[in-house]
């Protein structure tokens, strides 16, 4: 699992210690792809309603696997 943590940290992926509201998911989504973070977690919503029960899965596995900012 430390192998796909330090993948996603080289990508940029990874869960910043400020602007969290839950586990930070949305606003490491939102600071790796450029945009802010309400316009990332209003994307990951959206997303997650076109594909009923997503949510439950993704964002859990995602928290896991995001690993914290240094």
């Amino acid at each position: 699992m430390s192998d796909v943590r330090s993948g996603f940290r080289r990508q940029g992926l990874v869960r910043p210690r400020q602007g969290r509201l839950i586990a930070g998911v949305c606003a490491g989504l939102g600071r790796r792809f450029g945009i802010g973070p309400w316009l990332a977690r209003l994307l990951f919503i959206v997303i997650l309603m076109v594909i009923p029960g997503s949510q439950i899965i993704v964002y859990p596995i995602l928290w896991i696997l995001m690993p914290n900012e240094d």
